[in-house]
């Protein structure tokens, strides 16, 4: 069990049987009653964010949340299957689950899966991937503006904006948090 006296960023709990995540809270000591803690917390299984403010003496129960890397393997149309790279099991998981991270994710590439009581919740692509444009306008000479940008489609599908010096057939390294260009590889 944890107190809300001890909430810190990033610690998870359980609240109503739903897992959240603390994303911002502040112990306040005002002149006349009781201290509370002030708190922003996200829900782990949809993205909505609270404010709440607890008494300090209130507990709640930890939330186990258990990440696995597991290795991305194909899809078949509707779902998307994941291969444990321990016990190499294998499971399927719904588009609305991997929306995010699949244009990120080629197959065999390893990517984070989080999982609340045995379910997944959320798959995380790495933090930067290296992929190969597939698609894209030829730069125009003398066109050199500082900071222009073009449309560039990649093996996976994404369309991430590069510098009009990349071309078709380059290999590129995004950073998938941000879906912004980093460099040529």
């Amino acid at each position: 069990m944890i107190s809300a006296g001890d909430f810190r960023k990033g610690m998870t709990f359980e609240k109503d049987g739903n897992p959240f995540v603390i994303v911002d809270f502040q112990h306040v000591k005002p002149g006349k009653g009781a201290a509370f803690v002030r708190t922003k917390y996200k829900s782990l299984l949809n993205g909505t964010i609270r404010e709440e403010a607890f008494n300090p003496s209130e507990k709640f129960p930890k939330a186990h949340i258990e990440t696995k890397q597991m290795q991305y393997l194909y899809n078949d149309g509707d779902l998307y299957y994941f291969m444990d790279n321990e016990t190499y099991d294998q499971i399927p998981l719904q588009l609305e689950l991997v929306e995010e991270a699949i244009k990120y994710v080629k197959e065999n590439d390893n990517a984070t899966l989080k999982f609340y009581k045995g379910k997944c919740f959320i798959v995380e692509p790495p933090n930067f991937v290296e992929l190969e444009v597939v698609e894209c306008e030829p730069g125009v000479k003398g066109d050199t503006a500082t900071n222009v940008t073009k449309k560039a489609k990649v093996e996976t599908g994404a369309e991430i904006n590069v510098p009009l010096f990349v071309n078709e057939g380059d290999k590129i390294k995004i950073d998938t948090r941000t879906g912004d260009y980093l460099s040529r590889v």
